[in-house]
């Protein structure tokens, strides 16, 4: 599609050309709710650097989001000498931030640096990204799955596809299985859950993957994280963000299992979920998180497992939203503030 776009922004500056020896250098949005875009062709290809500072929706990864164009935008326009600034992009250092180049949308945490883990990502044409994920080989475990949340990925369009299968981006001999779950007394526990993910069958799908799972009480899954996922579901709505930024996880380092299934699965003791929400290039963002015990918990008061994420940080040695930047990254991260989340 990039390739096509830039095609048809070549073909249009060429007739501009000919016509007045004058090349457009503007794309102007007018998106249906009235509201209007404009930046400059020559920054497309820097999109990506600046995701934070309100593009990552219109954009992905300096191309436009299909999604969003088809469905919010009523018509784009080329402009010649825009008055509009060029686009600010950061200097100082951010210190923390991933340097591989495949993890560096906000809602990433730091990649460890251990060269048995594997940085898995699953996406789809029509939608993008599914969601991401570390897997430790060693423990045939996952650190952590993140995903976004927007208005050009959260349509519920179809149901729920139980296709479970290996995740096709890790060897056969570090992957979890069906076998790992059958009989261990623990659920196969989302983390991207399905619920998260109908846009299409395809993109479902990809939540069934083995390594988007964790052994899970039932009664945990069901009950209180079950809760803790309607509530993350329930921001996601154009009036609370633009975009969610999700990491959702279990315990998987020693002192912090209850145990190991038969197989050798690490059973976590504790689940836990960091979310940044960004609303018109304002952030905020906070952490929940849960023993795992297989209590039935079916109406808790979701803002007593609330957190800072710089306290999740402290507890599970996990670098959060390190793409963020410095300044804005430690500002959300110190507290949080229940009430702003309606908890």
């Amino acid at each position: 599609m990039k390739k096509l776009f830039a095609g048809f922004i070549m073909m249009i500056a060429a007739t501009c050309a000919m016509a007045q020896d004058k090349v457009p250098n503007v794309l102007r949005y007018y998106m249906k709710d009235k509201t209007i875009y404009e930046v400059k062709i020559a920054d497309l290809d820097r999109l990506q650097k600046v995701g934070s500072l309100g593009w990552n929706n219109i954009f992905n990864n300096g191309e436009p989001n299909r999604a969003i164009l088809f469905s919010d935008v009523d018509s784009i326009i080329f402009v010649y000498d825009s008055t509009i600034p060029d686009i600010v992009i950061p200097t100082d250092e951010n210190v923390n931030k991933n340097t591989n180049p495949r993890a560096q949308l906000l809602e990433y945490p730091h990649l460890s640096e251990d060269n048995m883990n594997i940085l898995s990502i699953h996406s789809t044409e029509d939608y993008g990204i599914t969601y991401s994920l570390e897997w430790d080989c060693n423990k045939r475990a996952q650190r952590w799955t993140c995903y976004q949340l927007h208005s050009g990925n959260d349509m519920k369009n179809v149901s729920r596809t139980d296709a479970w299968a290996a995740d096709p981006n890790i060897p056969a001999q570090y992957q979890s299985t069906q076998a790992d779950y059958k009989g261990s007394g623990f659920s196969r526990g989302h983390l991207c859950p399905s619920g998260d993910r109908l846009c299409s069958i395809e993109q479902n799908k990809q939540t069934f993957y083995y390594s988007n799972m964790q052994p899970q009480y039932m009664n945990h899954n069901n009950g209180l994280w079950a809760r803790m996922e309607d509530k993350v579901r329930a921001w996601s709505n154009d009036s609370f963000r633009d975009t969610l930024f999700i990491v959702k996880a279990a315990t998987i380092n020693e002192d912090q299992l209850l145990g190991y299934t038969e197989s050798g699965l690490p059973i976590p003791k504790y689940f836990y979920m960091a979310i940044l929400c960004k609303k018109d290039n304002q952030f905020k963002a906070l952490a929940f998180w849960t023993e795992h015990t297989n209590e039935k918990i079916t109406k808790p008061n979701l803002a007593d497992y609330a957190i800072s994420v710089k306290e999740l940080e402290e507890r599970t040695g996990i670098d959060f939203f390190c793409n963020l930047p410095d300044d804005i990254e430690q500002e959300v991260e110190k507290a949080v503030n229940v009430s702003d989340w309606g908890l």
